[in-house]
Order: C-alpha cells, then sequence, then structure tokens
C-alpha cells in the first residue's frame, strides 16, 4: 500500500498560466466533465492516472535543476550534465484522485540525441526549456520541438516553453543586495552587536558580477534585455501554440506553479481523452480513479547511457 500523497502536491484547483498572451487556456477551472468525474470514481479506466512528460532543450539551460529544484525544494549547485536520459516519478492527487507524472530528462548534447529520441514517444506533454539570458538557446527551442514531435502525435500532446534562469536580471539582483548591504551597516552602527565582515563581502559578490557581465553583454541581463527576450518568446509560443512559463531554479519562483500547472493540464487532457473513448454519457459511466496504478509501481528513476 502506497503512503498518502504529500500535502504539497495535493491539486484542486487549476493552477493560473503565466501568462494569458501565451496560454493553453485561460480558464479558471477544470472542465465540468473532469471534476464529475472525479467525484463519481467509478468504472473501469484508471490509463489516464499517468502522465509521460519529456523535458528537452540545450545543454546547460537547467533542465535537470529545475526538475530537481521541484522534486527536492532546493537548488543543486554542482552541475553535471544529462547522460542519455532520467527519469522521475512525481506523485500528486488531482481533485482527490491518485495521478504520477513521468518526468524524462533529456541529455541537451549533440553526441547523446540518438539515446534520447528513442524515449520521445508517447508523452502527453513537452517542455521546451531555453535560458533566458542566451538567445541562441530560444533560437534551438524549434529545433527540439520539431525532433520531439515526430515521435508523437501532435494532436495528443500539450506544449510548454520555459525560460530559465529568470533570477539572472541585474534588475533582479538588486533588491536582494540592498537587502544585504541593509543588514551590513545596521549590525555596524549597533554597539552592542558584532557585524561580520563576511556579509559584506557576500553583498560584494552578488552585485559586482551582475554590473561586470551587464557590462559586457554577457548574462546576467538588464531588464529591457530580458523582456525582449521573453517578448519573442511569448511569440513563438503562440506560434507553436505552447504555453509559455519564466521560472528560476535558483529562487524557486514560478517552479512550483509550473509544474502543478503541467500535471493539472496533463491530468483534465487524459480524463477528457479517457471519457471520448468511453462513450460515456453519464457521469456514472466514466472512469474508475484507483490508488494502484502501474505508475505508482514504476521504480522512481532510470538511466540509460547507450544507444
Amino acid at each position: 500500500m502506497l503512503p498518502p500523497v504529500k500535502k504539497d502536491r495535493v491539486i484542486s484547483h487549476l493552477p493560473h498560466c503565466f501568462s494569458t498572451n501565451a496560454a493553453l487556456h485561460t480558464k479558471d477551472g477544470f472542465h465540468p466533465q473532469v471534476k464529475a468525474a472525479c467525484q463519481v470514481q467509478r468504472t473501469d479506466s484508471v490509463s489516464f492516472n499517468l502522465a509521460k512528460v519529456i523535458v528537452v532543450g540545450d545543454v546547460a539551460v537547467g533542465k535537470t535543476c529545475l526538475i530537481s529544484r521541484f522534486r527536492k525544494g532546493a537548488f543543486d549547485k554542482n552541475y553535471k550534465a544529462t547522460i542519455g536520459v532520467d527519469f522521475e516519478m512525481e506523485r500528486f492527487e488531482v481533485l482527490g484522485v491518485p495521478f504520477s507524472l513521468q518526468l524524462w530528462d533529456t541529455a541537451g548534447q549533440e553526441r547523446f540525441k540518438c539515446i534520447a529520441s528513442t524515449y520521445y514517444r508517447g508523452a502527453q506533454a513537452i517542455i521546451v526549456v531555453f535560458d533566458l539570458s542566451s538567445v541562441s538557446s530560444l533560437a534551438h527551442a524549434r529545433q527540439w520541438l520539431e525532433d520531439a514531435m515526430k515521435e508523437n502525435d501532435p494532436s495528443s500532446v500539450l506544449l510548454f516553453l520555459v525560460g530559465t534562469k529568470k533570477d539572472l536580471s541585474v534588475g533582479a539582483s538588486i533588491p536582494k543586495t540592498r537587502l544585504l548591504i541593509n543588514k551590513w551597516i545596521a549590525k555596524k552602527k549597533t554597539a552592542t552587536m558584532k557585524y561580520k565582515f563576511e556579509d559584506l563581502l557576500m553583498c560584494l559578490q552578488s552585485i559586482v558580477p551582475c554590473y561586470i557581465a551587464s557590462s559586457l553583454s554577457l548574462s546576467p541581463q538588464s531588464p529591457e534585455q530580458l523582456s525582449q527576450i521573453e517578448q519573442e518568446a511569448i511569440r513563438l509560443s503562440e506560434e507553436i501554440k505552447a504555453e509559455y512559463w519564466a521560472v528560476s531554479a535558483k529562487s524557486g519562483d514560478g517552479v512550483m506553479n509550473f509544474f502543478f500547472r503541467v500535471a493539472s493540464l496533463t491530468f483534465e487532457a487524459n480524463v477528457l481523452s479517457e471519457l471520448e473513448k468511453s462513450g460515456a454519457r453519464n457521469v456514472g459511466d466514466i472512469i474508475r480513479l484507483t490508488d494502484s496504478t502501474e505508475a505508482d509501481r514504476t521504480p522512481t528513476k532510470r538511466k540509460s547511457n547507450c544507444c
């Protein structure tokens, strides 16, 4: 018997999109038929209790960090390139129903494409990841999507275009740095409190690289540069009919909401697909939602290192 789903993985309402200009839909709630199916919890099919999600994009755009941040709630500073494919399973409860996401983290290196592409087939969602500080990674997003779609039916796959490293903006770094400086000054002015010089070093380490990189046109970017690449990303999202998100694995900004959105939309799509296949017309005819699925019996992680 599986333990209950963690409280922070319970979804009771449809999460909002990141941008109404590039969203799969902007409805405030789940489809009425989906809510009815979850309330009744009857009949024989459990195939929609699982969704396969593949994550693609250039090397070092932050695919693994994005998944790790969501699963572990922390940022992993020790970067390790994915070799082949990594596989993770994340359990949810959506509208009171057990649901699992298979997260397939694929390698971005060219030499591993032959391995990764073999795992593209059968996806319910494709997440194309790019680096908000790298225009080239956004330009390559279209090709990554085309490669993934060769193995899938365009009519049955949800697409997401995700910009990572949102924190790498001078504008985003300054407020945090100001807080650190003010904290250091306050300590210094308080005679009864011993301040640490390390606090000032932390401030300098935070702010100096931002200004140097900005002056050299490297990442981090200015808010204006970030806005420009986001506008281009939204245009691409509209063109390929994908939902756009901007997140930061380092700060955690937007990560939880994004994966909750992916889980909710794939769950909704799977339920509606099952309803259509079964030809159900009455609430009691629809789908049985059980606690035991093939997804839950799948190993939590696996790697592939060969073609």
